[in-house]
């Protein structure tokens, strides 16, 4: 117990010296490379060096540190690739590497920790090569507003070095001084940071599952965060009060885990500004500058109440998740794109109740078979419908008296393999057809001819089926005589846009024109 309770900081003076062991050799060409394996605390990694590196290291070691000139065994120049000199040189490498290691416990010089490659997998060497990037191109990069694209192993190391109280400049270069990232980070618009899967460059540290801490980003305007493990992020809600689009790919399990992280520590909570109603143990603020997210390509099977939290929301992206219901999205008033492309929906019953002013909706890619639960989307202006189930013409009448449909999509459904599939979809959005783009494609002037020969044939049906059952007529004529016509007050002026373009994707390369490369 006494173990699990020891600071940071004692853990990592308990950790054991880094270590450098000679592992082999390799011919290349005609020499010889030996293969050195590091060792620092539970991470290792493999670097590759041929004798004459390790020549050039050892001289500028003995003019910059006065080490002893003998310490490299010397060269040979017959028999040199030779197995005997081979295995007797690996050996000799290593006592060398290791004495330099021992000679130098704390922070290694320059040139031997760039020869180690301390800058890409050591904690020390990952920081000072930041610090010194950002000394000489951070004023340069924060000028041009320009994406900062940073890995998770290079913030793990910043917040561990934070985490140890040590001075901020250790190696006595004023360069590399820890202070440079943090003021580069205080003010800092757009970040992106992405991991890599499986194991990193030579080491065997799996980038994606290290912890972070991003509460060192005050000013935060755009985020963008891809194969790291949301439960270990943390401070991301620090950027709250200033970020506007945020985009989290890869990472997570749930919504709760990006959005009320802190919500795992209370049993109940309620967003600040709500109406408080029985046991609230927690208010948690709100996303109040959050306009875009797009938690795309993630593992989330609910719309959870954590969307509470993101009342400003305008462009949802929850495509290729596991999601089963629309749920929740009442309380985002401002959403106009919503994308659930590629999720498990089976049933679309009461989404209007959830999704009254909605414009562009992307439900490709799921289990649907009926679309009655969008006959009420009175702002729908962008329907992609494509890869689902719906094999029945009937169907799209749900849709076809929505009157500011302009594009609509239902490529590979049974129904779009029917004889004269566009022209019967067409003539579901009657007098409307000329203005419906199906499929990508523009109704053409022959199209149209044939759908007005459809309604002729279908009106003179209704005709036909009215005369041939004059009861049934009369009963209907009275049923809409004592029931009016009026639609939900909840629904939306319906305003033609302005374009009939389709809207691009949330979080495109032109949503994120500061340099987001998604």
């Amino acid at each position: 117990m006494a173990a699990a309770a020891r600071s940071f900081v004692q853990e990592r003076e308990a950790e054991p010296a880094k270590q450098a062991r000679v592992a082999g050799s390799e011919l290349v060409d005609t020499y010889t490379v030996y293969i050195i394996q590091v060792t620092d605390g539970s991470h290792e990694w493999t670097v590759k060096h041929r004798y004459s590196d390790f020549h050039d290291l050892h001289e500028k070691l003995v003019a910059e540190r006065k080490i002893d000139k003998n310490l490299l065994p010397p060269k040979k120049i017959i028999g040199k690739n030779s197995r005997s000199l081979v295995e007797k040189r690996e050996k000799d490498l290593e006592v060398y590497l290791q004495t330099l290691l021992t000679a130098f416990p704390g922070v290694a010089p320059r040139v031997l920790a760039h020869f180690l490659h301390f800058h890409f997998y050591e904690i020390n060497g990952i920081t000072a090569a930041l610090a010194e990037e950002l000394f000489e191109k951070g004023e340069q990069l924060l000028g041009a507003g320009e994406v900062f694209a940073i890995g998770p192993l290079q913030l793990y190391a910043v917040t561990e070095q934070l985490q140890q109280g040590k001075p901020t400049c250790t190696s006595g270069d004023a360069k590399t001084d820890l202070g440079h990232i943090l003021d580069f980070t205080c003010r800092l618009k757009y970040l992106k940071v992405s991991g890599t899967e499986g194991p990193f460059g030579t080491s065997n540290i799996q980038e994606q599952l290290l912890p972070f801490d991003l509460s060192i980003f005050k000013s935060l305007h755009q985020v963008e965060i891809s194969h790291c493990d949301a439960k270990h992020i943390r401070g991301l809600v620090a950027s709250k009060p200033t970020l506007a689009t945020m985009s989290v790919r890869f990472s997570a399990t749930s919504m709760k885990e990006v959005l009320v992280p802190e919500a795992l520590e209370f049993d109940e909570w309620e967003p600040e500004g709500t109406a408080l109603e029985g046991l609230v143990t927690a208010v948690i603020p709100t996303w109040q500058a959050l306009t875009t997210l797009d938690l795309s390509h993630n593992s989330i099977s609910e719309i959870d109440e954590s969307v509470k939290l993101i009342p400003k929301i305008e462009f949802l992206d929850l495509s290729h998740n596991g999601v089963l219901v629309v749920d929740n999205l009442q309380h985002l008033y401002n959403l106009v794109h919503l994308d659930l492309s590629y999720n498990k929906l089976s049933s679309l019953e009461g989404v209007h109740t959830k999704l009254g002013n909605i414009k562009t909706l992307n439900l490709a890619g799921n289990l649907l078979e009926s679309l009655s639960g969008l006959h009420k989307l009175y702002s729908l202006v962008n329907l992609d419908l494509r890869d689902n189930r719906i094999d029945q013409m009937e169907e799209v009448r749900s849709i076809g008296s929505l009157p500011c449909l302009e594009h609509v999509a239902l490529l590979n459904n049974p129904l779009s393999i029917i004889p004269d599939y566009r022209t019967k979809v067409l003539a579901q959005f009657g007098e409307r057809a000329s203005e419906v783009c199906l499929d990508d494609t523009v109704t053409t002037e022959k199209e149209l001819d044939t759908v007005e020969v459809l309604k002729a044939i279908q009106k003179a049906k209704e005709v036909k089926s009215k005369l041939s059952n004059p009861e049934k007529k009369g009963g209907e004529d009275s049923r809409l005589s004592a029931a009016p016509c009026i639609r939900p007050s909840s629904s939306p002026t319906t305003v033609a846009p302005a374009s009939a373009s389709l809207p691009q994707p949330i979080l495109s390369n032109q949503a994120f024109s500061k340099g987001f490369h998604l």
